[in-house]
């Protein structure tokens, strides 16, 4: 028998080894069912997460109100400078900057510098939340 001895399996030991194949076979099953569940909980919790901060964020647009653009002519009173009237005139919201607003100003009204006098007119932008038609 060449030297090899041969194991006599019995019914029984047959039995046992099929079924601790079975099981790990089972075993195996259980953990990959278990892995892609907790897989597919992973990517229900961020697609909810994203899709809830998209309409968080859409509502926080809805709620701003629309300001349109308008022009007013003023007259430069004797304390004016382009400063204050920018500052009192400047939406923040559309404008980076003060010295943006004033390089609208001084082009809208062809000025070649900063110096505004007394009793003059000046064409200015504002913005407004209310719609004149």
């Amino acid at each position: 028998m060449n030297g090899h001895k041969m194991r006599d399996y019995s019914r029984e030991d047959v039995r046992r080894e099929r079924r601790i194949r079975n099981n790990r076979i089972r075993r195996q099953r259980e953990m990959r069912k278990n892995f892609l569940i907790c897989v597919m909980t992973i990517c229900l919790i961020i697609t909810c997460s994203v899709s809830l901060s998209g309409f968080r964020s859409n509502a926080k647009d809805d709620s701003t109100e629309t300001s349109y653009k308008y022009y007013k002519s003023i007259t430069v009173g004797s304390n004016d400078t382009l400063w204050s009237i920018a500052a009192e005139y400047m939406d923040e919201e559309h404008y980076d900057s003060m010295n943006d607003y004033m390089n609208e100003v001084k082009n809208m009204n062809s000025m070649t510098d900063d110096e505004i006098y007394y009793g003059e007119h000046l064409i200015i932008p504002y913005y407004d939340d209310t719609f004149v038609g």
